[in-house]
């Protein structure tokens, strides 16, 4: 499903021109399980206020879905990683896009290193289980790229009703918790960053890039 004219992506320079006003909050822990095979400890942390809210998101779901965290902080080392990693799929993918056009698909899936909302704590990939703990199913796997799920990990992508309705939980939880939604990604969601700053008009992003 294509983004509509409304969609702003994080490499939007927009984004970049939101100012900080670093609060100064400590990477704690969060309440939630992490997802199996999610990576190590460190993608357990996330800005204090964040932890706080996802208690807040975990507490509004219905009964028989629960939050899983996939992964909140990450080093900026491995912010650049992965952006070289699919920059350089994208590139393949269309030789004849300008460099520009190259960044601006790679944002869909990655954030550009001075904004990456994970890189400051402030942004976090969830899903939802089940009460025996089964991964349930919202349409695409999470972290699947565009390609990969050919449109799915786009929120507001066609998927059966079932999986419609899980998104539809989640993103009622994680909104009613102050969050915004990457509209590439259903399983992104920040608070206090540049670009949760520029879609909810707030004077300043809380949370700028850390370092463990």
């Amino acid at each position: 499903m294509p983004l509509t004219s409304n969609d702003v992506l994080l490499h939007d320079p927009r984004v970049a021109a939101v100012p900080l006003a670093e609060s100064g909050e400590p990477l704690v822990g969060t309440c939630l399980p992490r997802l199996p095979g999610s990576g190590g400890p460190q993608g357990s942390r996330v800005r204090a206020t964040v932890a706080r809210r996802l208690a807040l998101a975990r507490a509004a779901l219905p009964a028989g879905m629960h939050l899983v965290l996939a992964e909140g902080w990450r080093s900026p080392a491995a912010q650049a990683e992965i952006i070289a990693r699919y920059r350089s799929r994208v590139r393949l993918d269309h030789p004849t896009a300008t460099d520009d056009e190259v960044d601006r698909l790679t944002s869909r899936y990655v954030a550009p290193l001075a904004v990456a909302p994970h890189v400051a704590g402030a942004a976090v990939d969830v899903t939802l289980v089940d009460d025996t703990g089964r991964e349930l199913d919202l349409g695409c796997p999470l972290d699947a790229t565009p390609e990969e799920s050919d449109g799915r990990c786009f929120t507001d992508a066609p998927v059966p009703p079932a999986a419609r309705a899980l998104r539809t939980a989640l993103s009622a939880a994680m909104t009613g918790a102050g969050f915004v939604n990457y509209p590439t990604e259903w399983w992104h969601w920040s608070y206090g960053d540049r670009y949760w700053a520029l879609v909810t008009g707030s004077p300043a992003a809380l949370y700028g890039p850390v370092t463990a």
